[in-house]
């Protein structure tokens, strides 16, 4: 019986290969877990579908494997194949998420030129998510060529054509007759002892949407601090009570509360930029992402629904999510749909700092490390616990005075919490 890869979320083709976690000659069970494979931001175990003996391992750790790609095959089970595949694609292609506006790499297809393009010609098939996607881009289809029955134009085609003309741009003479530069490797290695390290699909994901965020959106930050005395009282008081219920009653847990008070008073922080319509699409919910620091880079999963939850019941959510996130236990679906994020480095130090929105998002709450120093409150200088923050956002969208207020609501329902809204 032979193990394919699974399609492992909508629109992911591709995978690597983290761990493999059997040897040839052993037996095992169904259900167990026979390798593990990275995809985006999340890593997928691979199971068993039948019992058998593994009599044949086709991959290594650190391959780049395809939809319906054989990993391994087990004998001695049923005849029965695992879960049906899709027809593996061309070419070894990178997940495309709804953020990235190009894929990485891929091979290389041929482009037709125009003389070989019978623009009368019928449009080959496609789906409507392709037509929609091509005609955003401007592409015809008639030049993509199709891989799938019939002359089919899949998401595969079209991203291979894109990949193509962008390897097309990189050397074609601009107006003054020289041709664009390409980045080339340099030997580091000529000055003193060095060594490489490939980058794990997590970190060329973080790579390629944080330069495609910073490309994309004109990026604006303003910067405030949040007098925070006599929350972090409030929090004391309180936290012998939560920890009773196994929570952390931390400043991020009030953090999403505020951050919700603030949206709703400002709706055009909890929208999206439609470029293709020049459409700003506002969200009617309130799902905000956290941004997660791990050993593997940076993650950030979205509780859902923060407007209708308790502290408590947020406390206990932020635990869980950001120990999964850790753990490489988060799914792609727990890190989608997110209309706000917040990223809080007060834990690891520093004060203010900017964040990069985290597109198709159009701004994010940073979060820097409180500390002790004197303000005059009613006249009199004090010693006032002050915590840094930031707000990146899309200036195409939200205007200087929108942000400045928004700061200032976020700081006034931070520091407004009263025992009635914390008690259990």
């Amino acid at each position: 019986m032979d193990v394919k890869l699974p399609k492992l979320s909508e629109g992911a083709e591709s995978g690597s290969v983290v761990s493999l976690l059997v040897a040839e000659g052993e037996s095992v069970e169904k259900g167990q877990t026979l390798l593990e494979v990275e995809n985006e931001k999340a890593v997928a175990p691979i199971p068993a579908t039948e019992s058998g003996v593994v009599s044949s391992i086709r991959v290594k750790e650190g391959d780049t494997v395809s939809v319906g790609q054989v990993l391994l095959v087990i004998s001695g089970g049923s005849e029965a194949e695992a879960e049906p595949p899709a027809a593996a694609p061309a070419s070894t292609l990178a997940p495309v998420a709804t953020s990235s506006a190009v894929p990485i790499p891929v091979a290389p297809v041929q482009v037709p030129v125009d003389s070989e393009i019978d623009e009368s010609g019928p449009t080959p098939a496609a789906s409507p998510s392709i037509r929609i996607m091509a005609r955003q881009l401007g592409i015809n289809l008639r030049r993509v060529g199709g891989s799938g029955r019939g002359g089919r134009v899949e998401l595969g085609d079209l991203q291979n054509y894109i990949q193509r003309l962008q390897q097309l741009a990189a050397v074609k003479p601009q107006s003054g007759g020289a041709a664009r530069a390409v980045a080339a490797s340099i030997d580091f290695s000529k000055w003193g002892p060095v060594r490489s390290e490939r980058m794990s699909p997590l970190r060329q994901t973080i790579s390629r949407r944080m330069s495609e965020s910073w490309s994309n959106v004109v990026h604006v930050t303003q910067f405030d601090e949040a007098d925070v005395t006599d929350l972090m009282v409030l929090r004391k008081k309180h936290q012998a009570a939560y920890a009773g219920k196994d929570a952390k009653l931390t400043l991020t847990t009030f953090a999403l509360k505020a951050v919700v008070t603030a949206l709703k008073a400002h709706p055009v922080f909890n929208s999206s930029l439609d470029e293709a319509k020049n459409e700003l699409v506002f969200k009617d919910y309130y799902h905000i992402g956290l941004a997660v620091d791990t050993e593997h880079g940076l993650m950030v999963p979205v509780i859902r629904d923060v407007d209708r939850k308790s502290l408590l019941e947020l406390s206990l959510e932020v635990t869980a999510l950001a120990e999964k996130a850790r753990a490489r236990k988060v799914g792609l679906e727990e890190m989608q749909g997110g209309t706000f994020t917040i990223s809080n480095q007060g834990g690891i130090g520093g004060g203010h700092f900017t964040p990069i929105v985290n597109r198709p998002e159009v701004a994010i709450l940073g979060m820097g490390r409180g500390g002790q120093k004197p303000l005059v409150k009613d006249g009199n200088v004090e010693v006032r616990s002050c915590l840094p923050l930031t707000i990146s956002y899309d200036h195409r969208v939200i205007d200087g005075g929108t942000a400045a207020r928004f700061s200032v609501d976020f700081v006034k329902a931070l520091e407004g919490f009263e025992d009635k809204d914390v008690s259990i």
